[in-house]
């Protein structure tokens, strides 16, 4: 029986790009809200946002916003996490937390509801949204590593600029329209212009070479799926497309799995779209993916270099399957499972 009890949520950097996307979800999806609150830093203060037709103003988080909050939706940056989700914890709310800062903590569960929803009960007042990137590579790995068990996997991705923020899609926007007017294009949130550009670089890189973005696909992946011994390289790239992040997997499998045997697995696994027909055109896209709530896969194929390998193209809205939605889903999975 679903529980017909409502919640007082509070939503920690809600004038973002993920802050917005998570109210809009949580109304289309009825979750089951008693009041909301918005909360974001001092610069947003005096800011409105919409909720259910409501105009609700924007409030300074602040440790005291969080007296009789239930459950309280941080995208707000790491530093804004550390310092603000205990206190949140503190009176009483339960965190979910979309920034990096708990993330590889062995005391948070690292969920995708799709994967692994018995972490969500481990949890000591926080629970940690993994990255867009990792988010919908392991719902696409999860049912195929249940069946063959994964070996190795070889990750490319296609990441678009909606994942860095509201001002990022405004600068490629911008860009866009000064290389066609013949003007040099100004950037600031990344250290070139991506219009009309790929940049191999997102976060910082370390002494190995690797960019965090990387890291974290690799570290997190192994924790969702509770296996340190999968072997796990990436590349993260940035590309000048509004939203959805496209990915280039390849794994390899301990057994082996004919393309048709991956595409009748993961057609019948939550959260998956397949839209796999090459010959017809049909293949995944990021025009088509944004806005959706499903991790859409195609172009599956065996990799012939190995004798057991598959080749996965998977495309996701990072705003909503990569952040948001995820978040409004560890909620609902808590409210059904009355774990709040």
């Amino acid at each position: 029986v679903l529980s017909m009890k409502k919640y007082n949520v509070a939503i920690v950097g809600a004038t973002g790009a993920v802050g917005q996307t998570m109210l809009k979800i949580l109304e289309e999806r009825n979750f089951p809200v008693k009041s909301i609150l918005p909360l974001a830093s001092s610069r947003s203060n005096g800011h409105v946002v919409e909720f259910k037709g409501e105009k609700i103003r924007v409030q300074e988080a602040t440790p005291s916003s969080f007296e009789g909050i239930d459950i309280a939706l941080f995208s707000a940056g790491k530093s804004d996490s550390m310092e603000l989700a205990p206190e949140a914890v503190k009176r009483g709310a339960i965190v979910i937390d979309n920034s990096n800062a708990f993330r590889m903590d062995p005391e948070v569960p690292l969920v995708v509801p799709e994967v692994n929803p018995e972490h969500i009960k481990n949890h000591r007042g926080i629970i940690a949204n993994p990255n867009c990137s990792t988010t919908q590579m392991v719902v696409a790995l999860k049912p195929i590593h249940d069946a063959v068990e994964i070996k190795r996997v070889v990750v490319s991705t296609y990441q678009a600029v909606s994942g860095t923020g509201v001002d990022a899609v405004e600068e490629l926007k911008q860009q866009l329209k000064m290389i066609l007017n013949g003007q040099e294009p100004k950037h600031e949130v990344y250290p070139y212009p991506i219009a009309f550009n790929v940049l191999p670089h997102i976060d910082v890189f370390d002494d190995t070479g690797y960019s965090l973005e990387e890291w974290k696909m690799v570290n997190e992946t192994r924790k969702i799926l509770s296996d340190d011994s999968m072997a796990i390289t990436a590349t993260t790239v940035r590309v000048p497309v509004m939203n959805c992040h496209s990915e280039s997997v390849n794994i390899e499998t301990k057994e082996k799995l004919t393309a048709d045997m991956a595409r009748e697995i993961l057609s019948g696994a939550p959260g998956i779209k397949v839209v796999d027909e090459p010959q017809r055109k049909q293949y995944p896209l990021p025009g088509d993916v944004s806005g959706r709530d499903e991790v859409f896969i195609g172009r599956i194929r065996e990799d012939f270099s190995v004798s057991n390998g598959l080749n996965l193209w998977i495309v996701a809205d990072n705003l909503r399957k990569g952040a948001a939605l995820n978040a409004v889903q560890i909620a609902e999975n808590m409210s059904d499972n009355a774990f709040i």
